[in-house]
């Protein structure tokens, strides 16, 4: 888990929720490779209303503290391997 500090706003640009949320998926994976970097924890919201988040991610907990990378609400188990679909 990423210690208390400044977070970075990038903002970028989809034409809905499901393009958003791929997008930030494979953004996310690329910066994987930074330690300073949570990619699991990556959410969406709406330019007007960033209030309210969206998970691009499962927000599950796994042993270690890590999250899950595979998308929200998936079925079986937790994984930090994200799986294509």
């Amino acid at each position: 888990m990423v210690s208390p500090g400044w977070v970075i706003h990038l903002p970028v640009v989809a034409g809905d929720l499901l393009s958003a949320q791929r997008l930030a998926r494979v953004v996310a994976h690329w910066t994987h490779v930074l330690p300073q970097t949570d990619p699991a924890g990556t959410t969406v919201s709406a330019e007007d209303d960033q209030n309210v988040r969206h998970w691009v991610f499962c927000d599950r907990l796994m042993p270690g503290g890590r999250r899950c990378l595979i998308w929200p609400d998936h079925d079986g188990e937790c994984s930090r391997r994200p799986r294509r679909g």
